[in-house]
């Protein structure tokens, strides 16, 4: 169970790790991006320092970052419910053929 909550303890951090190199890549200081994502700087730096805050605080940050599309990935419905139903889709392909020349 303690490999679990390291797990999320490590997701967590490098999240936050990789909004502060995105912030710095687009040249924002923690004050600017704090106001221009609505949220408080004693917020934004402990998300940065430690994945740590709301899933509004993140959710914003993202808006700001201009990043909000990935989180469109996060909760998204599998195409398959199990290897076999993806192995018999895959079997299911249309043969094409190119067009007769004239």
């Amino acid at each position: 169970m303690a490999s679990y909550f390291s797990g999320i303890a490590d997701s967590l951090t490098t999240l936050g790790a990789r909004a502060q190199r995105l912030r710095l890549s687009r040249n924002l200081t923690q004050q600017e991006l704090a106001e221009n994502a609505g949220v408080g700087i004693k917020a934004l730096r402990r998300f940065e320092s430690t994945g740590h805050g709301t899933l509004e605080t993140a959710v914003r940050v993202a808006v700001a970052l201009g990043v909000q599309d990935a989180f469109g990935l996060l909760f998204e419905v599998p195409r398959f419910n199990s290897l076999a139903e993806a192995e018999a889709q895959s079997a299911i392909v249309t043969r094409r053929r190119a067009r007769k020349r004239s």
